[in-house]
Protein backbone atom coordinates (compact mmCIF):
# COMPACT_ATOMS: atom_id res chain seq x y z
CA UNK A 1 0.00 0.00 0.00
CA UNK A 2 1.26 3.34 -0.98
CA UNK A 3 1.87 6.00 1.77
CA UNK A 4 -1.01 8.29 2.82
CA UNK A 5 -0.64 11.82 1.02
CA UNK A 6 -1.36 15.27 3.13
CA UNK A 7 -4.73 15.40 1.38
CA UNK A 8 -6.11 12.56 2.35
CA UNK A 9 -4.15 12.73 6.29
CA UNK A 10 -6.50 15.57 6.52
CA UNK A 11 -9.71 14.10 5.13
CA UNK A 12 -11.65 11.67 7.41
CA UNK A 13 -11.00 8.09 6.62
CA UNK A 14 -13.38 5.10 5.64
CA UNK A 15 -13.22 3.03 8.79
CA UNK A 16 -13.26 0.36 6.21
CA UNK A 17 -10.41 1.65 4.71
CA UNK A 18 -9.16 2.65 8.28
CA UNK A 19 -9.07 -1.58 9.01
CA UNK A 20 -7.15 -2.44 5.74
CA UNK A 21 -4.76 0.17 6.33
CA UNK A 22 -4.17 -1.20 10.47
CA UNK A 23 -4.20 -4.70 8.65
CA UNK A 24 -1.10 -3.68 6.32
CA UNK A 25 0.51 -2.84 9.13
CA UNK A 26 1.93 -6.39 9.79
CA UNK A 27 2.94 -6.85 6.33
CA UNK A 28 4.92 -3.81 6.42
CA UNK A 29 6.52 -4.48 10.04
CA UNK A 30 7.55 -7.69 8.73
CA UNK A 31 9.93 -5.76 6.65
CA UNK A 32 12.23 -5.36 9.53
CA UNK A 33 10.53 -7.46 12.47
CA UNK A 34 10.37 -11.61 11.55
CA UNK A 35 7.35 -13.48 12.92
CA UNK A 36 6.31 -11.35 16.06
CA UNK A 37 2.67 -11.25 14.66
CA UNK A 38 1.35 -11.11 18.42
CA UNK A 39 3.10 -8.54 19.30
CA UNK A 40 2.43 -5.95 16.90
CA UNK A 41 -1.70 -6.80 17.02
CA UNK A 42 -1.16 -5.86 20.07
CA UNK A 43 1.07 -2.67 19.86
CA UNK A 44 -1.86 -1.63 17.64
CA UNK A 45 -4.90 -2.67 19.71
CA UNK A 46 -3.39 -0.27 22.36
CA UNK A 47 -3.49 2.09 20.16
CA UNK A 48 -6.90 1.95 19.05
CA UNK A 49 -7.66 1.92 22.81
CA UNK A 50 -5.38 5.03 24.16
CA UNK A 51 -3.48 2.58 25.98
CA UNK A 52 -0.07 1.93 27.02
CA UNK A 53 2.07 -1.61 26.51
CA UNK A 54 4.87 -3.04 28.74
CA UNK A 55 7.02 -5.34 26.32
CA UNK A 56 9.00 -8.19 28.07
CA UNK A 57 11.25 -10.30 26.52
CA UNK A 58 14.80 -11.14 26.71
CA UNK A 59 17.27 -8.95 24.87
CA UNK A 60 18.18 -9.13 21.36
CA UNK A 61 14.58 -10.71 20.25
CA UNK A 62 13.70 -6.75 18.34
CA UNK A 63 11.98 -4.82 21.05
CA UNK A 64 13.23 -1.60 20.31
CA UNK A 65 12.58 -2.27 15.87
CA UNK A 66 9.77 -3.45 16.59
CA UNK A 67 8.45 0.19 18.11
CA UNK A 68 10.59 1.96 15.56
CA UNK A 69 9.05 -0.07 12.69
CA UNK A 70 5.51 0.40 13.81
CA UNK A 71 6.18 4.47 13.88
CA UNK A 72 7.66 4.53 10.76
CA UNK A 73 4.75 2.19 9.29
CA UNK A 74 1.88 5.19 10.73
CA UNK A 75 4.00 7.85 10.08
CA UNK A 76 4.10 9.10 13.88
CA UNK A 77 6.81 10.81 15.60
CA UNK A 78 8.56 8.40 18.11
CA UNK A 79 11.81 9.17 20.28
CA UNK A 80 13.77 5.99 22.76
CA UNK A 81 14.94 7.01 26.27
CA UNK A 82 16.92 4.71 27.82
CA UNK A 83 16.15 3.79 31.41
CA UNK A 84 19.21 4.06 33.50
CA UNK A 85 19.72 4.18 37.35
CA UNK A 86 21.11 7.98 36.75
CA UNK A 87 18.14 9.01 35.10
CA UNK A 88 16.30 12.09 36.33
CA UNK A 89 12.55 12.59 35.93
CA UNK A 90 13.12 15.88 34.04
CA UNK A 91 15.40 13.77 31.16
CA UNK A 92 12.04 11.99 30.35
CA UNK A 93 9.50 14.82 31.08
CA UNK A 94 11.08 17.97 30.40
CA UNK A 95 12.60 21.30 32.50
CA UNK A 96 12.52 24.91 32.54
CA UNK A 97 16.04 26.26 31.12
CA UNK A 98 17.17 29.90 32.06
CA UNK A 99 17.49 31.87 28.82
CA UNK A 100 20.29 34.21 29.40
CA UNK A 101 19.27 36.46 26.35
CA UNK A 102 15.54 36.79 27.50
CA UNK A 103 16.62 36.51 31.29
CA UNK A 104 13.26 34.36 31.56
CA UNK A 105 13.08 30.52 32.17
CA UNK A 106 11.37 28.40 29.44
CA UNK A 107 10.14 25.25 29.00
CA UNK A 108 12.46 22.23 26.83
CA UNK A 109 10.57 19.72 26.06
CA UNK A 110 11.58 16.42 27.12
CA UNK A 111 11.43 13.00 25.08
CA UNK A 112 7.91 12.40 26.58
CA UNK A 113 6.50 14.65 24.20
CA UNK A 114 6.02 12.37 21.02
CA UNK A 115 3.62 10.22 19.61
CA UNK A 116 5.21 6.50 20.46
CA UNK A 117 7.60 6.83 23.55
CA UNK A 118 10.03 3.90 24.04
CA UNK A 119 10.90 3.58 27.32
CA UNK A 120 14.03 1.18 27.16
CA UNK A 121 14.60 -1.00 30.12
CA UNK A 122 12.15 0.99 32.43
CA UNK A 123 12.98 -1.06 35.52
CA UNK A 124 16.54 -0.41 35.21
CA UNK A 125 15.55 3.44 36.37
CA UNK A 126 14.59 4.26 40.40
CA UNK A 127 11.01 4.87 41.23
CA UNK A 128 11.07 8.56 41.16
CA UNK A 129 11.94 8.31 37.81
CA UNK A 130 9.22 5.61 36.54
CA UNK A 131 6.83 7.42 38.82
CA UNK A 132 7.25 10.53 36.16
CA UNK A 133 5.74 8.42 33.30
CA UNK A 134 2.58 8.37 35.73
CA UNK A 135 1.06 11.82 35.00
CA UNK A 136 2.38 11.03 31.37
CA UNK A 137 0.43 7.94 30.61
CA UNK A 138 -2.91 8.30 32.50
CA UNK A 139 -3.73 12.79 31.75
CA UNK A 140 -1.68 12.41 28.88
CA UNK A 141 -0.32 15.75 29.86
CA UNK A 142 3.25 16.94 31.97
CA UNK A 143 3.06 19.78 34.94
CA UNK A 144 6.22 21.71 35.19
CA UNK A 145 6.11 24.20 37.76
CA UNK A 146 2.30 24.08 38.14
CA UNK A 147 1.52 24.56 33.99
CA UNK A 148 0.34 21.34 32.51
CA UNK A 149 1.08 20.69 29.18
CA UNK A 150 -0.88 18.38 26.95
CA UNK A 151 1.18 15.06 25.40
CA UNK A 152 0.59 15.09 21.25
CA UNK A 153 -2.38 12.93 20.56
CA UNK A 154 -1.98 9.96 19.42
CA UNK A 155 0.57 8.91 22.60
CA UNK A 156 1.92 5.77 23.22
CA UNK A 157 4.30 4.49 26.07
CA UNK A 158 5.95 1.23 24.95
CA UNK A 159 8.47 0.36 28.11
CA UNK A 160 10.50 -2.82 27.89
CA UNK A 161 11.91 -4.52 30.59
CA UNK A 162 14.58 -7.84 30.77
CA UNK A 163 12.57 -10.40 32.58
CA UNK A 164 15.60 -12.92 33.52
CA UNK A 165 17.71 -10.16 35.16
CA UNK A 166 16.88 -8.63 38.22
CA UNK A 167 20.35 -7.60 39.66
CA UNK A 168 20.56 -3.58 40.23
CA UNK A 169 16.43 -3.34 38.55
CA UNK A 170 13.81 -1.72 40.56
CA UNK A 171 10.68 -3.41 39.66
CA UNK A 172 7.71 -1.59 38.74
CA UNK A 173 5.06 -1.53 41.67
CA UNK A 174 1.26 -3.28 40.96
CA UNK A 175 0.01 0.68 40.78
CA UNK A 176 2.10 1.31 38.07
CA UNK A 177 1.78 -1.79 36.29
CA UNK A 178 -2.09 -1.24 36.38
CA UNK A 179 -1.04 1.65 34.33
CA UNK A 180 -0.09 -0.63 31.26
CA UNK A 181 -3.21 -1.56 28.95
CA UNK A 182 -1.23 -4.89 27.72
CA UNK A 183 1.93 -6.88 29.40
CA UNK A 184 3.36 -8.34 25.68
CA UNK A 185 5.72 -11.45 25.84
CA UNK A 186 8.05 -11.03 22.82
CA UNK A 187 9.55 -14.54 22.72
CA UNK A 188 12.51 -15.67 21.16
CA UNK A 189 11.88 -16.68 16.90
CA UNK A 190 11.52 -20.12 15.74
CA UNK A 191 14.18 -22.15 14.19
CA UNK A 192 12.61 -21.30 10.64
CA UNK A 193 12.48 -17.02 11.79
CA UNK A 194 15.55 -17.25 12.86
CA UNK A 195 16.96 -18.79 10.00
CA UNK A 196 14.98 -15.68 8.03
CA UNK A 197 16.44 -13.23 10.32
CA UNK A 198 20.14 -14.12 9.59
CA UNK A 199 19.16 -14.61 6.38
CA UNK A 200 18.38 -11.02 6.33
CA UNK A 201 21.31 -9.96 7.88
CA UNK A 202 23.57 -11.60 5.00
CA UNK A 203 21.92 -9.80 2.46
CA UNK A 204 22.53 -6.09 3.78
CA UNK A 205 19.75 -5.82 5.97
CA UNK A 206 20.36 -3.06 8.02
CA UNK A 207 17.95 -2.38 11.83
CA UNK A 208 19.24 1.15 11.62
CA UNK A 209 17.98 2.11 8.48
CA UNK A 210 14.13 1.25 7.99
CA UNK A 211 13.53 2.88 4.90
CA UNK A 212 16.80 0.95 3.21
CA UNK A 213 14.74 -2.14 4.05
CA UNK A 214 11.30 -0.56 2.38
CA UNK A 215 9.33 -0.03 5.62
CA UNK A 216 6.90 2.74 4.11
CA UNK A 217 3.45 4.73 5.95
CA UNK A 218 0.55 2.14 5.45
CA UNK A 219 -1.46 4.59 7.22
CA UNK A 220 -1.76 8.00 9.15
CA UNK A 221 -3.88 9.38 12.28
CA UNK A 222 -6.75 10.01 10.59
CA UNK A 223 -6.82 6.47 10.49
CA UNK A 224 -6.91 5.64 13.60
CA UNK A 225 -8.88 8.32 14.18
CA UNK A 226 -11.95 6.92 12.00
CA UNK A 227 -10.57 3.39 13.38
CA UNK A 228 -11.10 5.01 17.20
CA UNK A 229 -14.31 5.70 16.48
CA UNK A 230 -15.67 2.94 14.96
CA UNK A 231 -14.28 0.50 17.63
CA UNK A 232 -16.40 2.67 20.02
CA UNK A 233 -19.50 1.78 18.41
CA UNK A 234 -18.65 -1.70 18.40
CA UNK A 235 -21.59 -3.41 20.54
CA UNK A 236 -21.30 -5.71 23.57
CA UNK A 237 -24.38 -7.39 25.17
CA UNK A 238 -25.27 -7.57 28.43
CA UNK A 239 -24.37 -11.13 28.71
CA UNK A 240 -20.42 -10.10 27.58
CA UNK A 241 -19.96 -7.32 30.24
CA UNK A 242 -21.38 -10.25 32.76
CA UNK A 243 -18.52 -12.73 31.67
CA UNK A 244 -15.79 -9.76 31.29
CA UNK A 245 -17.24 -9.14 35.31
CA UNK A 246 -17.31 -13.36 36.41
CA UNK A 247 -13.49 -13.92 34.82
CA UNK A 248 -11.66 -10.51 37.02
CA UNK A 249 -13.95 -11.63 40.06
CA UNK A 250 -12.61 -15.04 39.53
CA UNK A 251 -9.51 -13.77 39.97
CA UNK A 252 -10.10 -12.25 43.78
CA UNK A 253 -11.12 -15.78 44.29
CA UNK A 254 -8.48 -18.04 43.18
CA UNK A 255 -5.91 -19.52 45.65
CA UNK A 256 -3.08 -19.10 44.02
CA UNK A 257 -3.56 -15.64 43.91
CA UNK A 258 -2.95 -12.66 46.47
CA UNK A 259 -4.10 -9.97 44.03
CA UNK A 260 -6.75 -10.25 42.01
CA UNK A 261 -7.98 -7.99 38.80
CA UNK A 262 -9.65 -4.33 39.75
CA UNK A 263 -12.35 -3.27 38.44
CA UNK A 264 -9.86 -0.71 35.77
CA UNK A 265 -8.41 -4.10 34.84
CA UNK A 266 -12.22 -5.19 34.07
CA UNK A 267 -12.74 -2.21 31.90
CA UNK A 268 -9.11 -2.73 30.10
CA UNK A 269 -10.64 -6.03 28.94
CA UNK A 270 -13.79 -5.01 27.75
CA UNK A 271 -11.81 -2.01 25.75
CA UNK A 272 -9.04 -4.41 24.17
CA UNK A 273 -11.48 -7.06 23.65
CA UNK A 274 -14.45 -4.40 21.32
CA UNK A 275 -10.44 -3.55 19.41
CA UNK A 276 -10.09 -7.02 18.37
CA UNK A 277 -13.54 -7.86 17.15
CA UNK A 278 -12.97 -4.82 15.30
CA UNK A 279 -10.09 -5.58 13.38
CA UNK A 280 -11.42 -9.04 12.65
CA UNK A 281 -14.37 -7.79 10.86
CA UNK A 282 -17.27 -7.97 13.25
CA UNK A 283 -19.06 -4.62 15.12
CA UNK A 284 -20.00 -7.29 18.14
CA UNK A 285 -17.66 -8.83 20.96
CA UNK A 286 -18.15 -12.30 21.24
CA UNK A 287 -16.68 -14.37 24.36
CA UNK A 288 -13.67 -15.55 21.99
CA UNK A 289 -12.78 -11.86 21.74
CA UNK A 290 -12.20 -11.70 25.71
CA UNK A 291 -10.56 -14.86 25.70
CA UNK A 292 -7.93 -13.57 23.20
CA UNK A 293 -6.98 -10.57 25.40
CA UNK A 294 -7.22 -11.89 28.75
CA UNK A 295 -3.94 -12.83 28.95
CA UNK A 296 -2.00 -10.27 27.64
CA UNK A 297 -4.55 -7.75 29.32
CA UNK A 298 -4.31 -9.34 32.53
CA UNK A 299 -1.16 -10.81 33.22
CA UNK A 300 0.51 -7.99 34.47
CA UNK A 301 -2.51 -6.83 36.98
CA UNK A 302 -2.60 -10.21 39.15
CA UNK A 303 0.49 -11.25 41.84
CA UNK A 304 0.79 -14.66 42.77
CA UNK A 305 1.28 -16.02 46.41
CA UNK A 306 4.82 -16.98 47.31
CA UNK A 307 4.07 -20.66 47.76
CA UNK A 308 1.74 -20.71 44.38
CA UNK A 309 5.50 -19.20 42.86
CA UNK A 310 7.39 -21.94 44.49
CA UNK A 311 5.27 -24.43 42.95
CA UNK A 312 5.94 -23.05 39.47
CA UNK A 313 2.70 -21.95 39.12
CA UNK A 314 2.70 -18.47 36.70
CA UNK A 315 -0.04 -15.87 36.22
CA UNK A 316 -0.58 -17.39 32.64
CA UNK A 317 -1.42 -20.39 33.98
CA UNK A 318 -4.13 -19.74 36.85
CA UNK A 319 -5.68 -16.97 34.17
CA UNK A 320 -5.94 -20.01 31.56
CA UNK A 321 -7.75 -22.48 34.11
CA UNK A 322 -9.64 -19.76 35.55
CA UNK A 323 -11.13 -19.19 31.41
CA UNK A 324 -11.22 -23.04 31.69
CA UNK A 325 -13.88 -22.78 34.17
CA UNK A 326 -15.98 -19.38 34.07
CA UNK A 327 -19.04 -19.99 32.13
CA UNK A 328 -19.00 -18.55 28.91
CA UNK A 329 -22.56 -17.01 27.48
CA UNK A 330 -24.69 -18.79 24.90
Amino acid sequence: MSAPTQESADMPADPDRARAALEALRTEIGKAVVGQDAAVTGLVVALLCRGHVLLEGVPGVAKTLLVRALAASLELDTKRVQFTPDLMPSDVTGSLVYDARTAEFAFQEGPAFTNLLLADEINRTPPKTQSSLLEAMEERQITVDGTARPLPDPFLVAATQNPVEYEGTYPLPEAQLDRFLLKLTVPLPSRADEINVLTRHADGFDPRDLQAAGVRPVAGPADLEAARTAVAKTSVSPEITGYVVDICRATRESPSLSLGVSPRGATALLSTARAWAWLTGRDYVTPDDVKALALPTLRHRVQLRPEAEMEGVTADSVITALLAHVPVPR
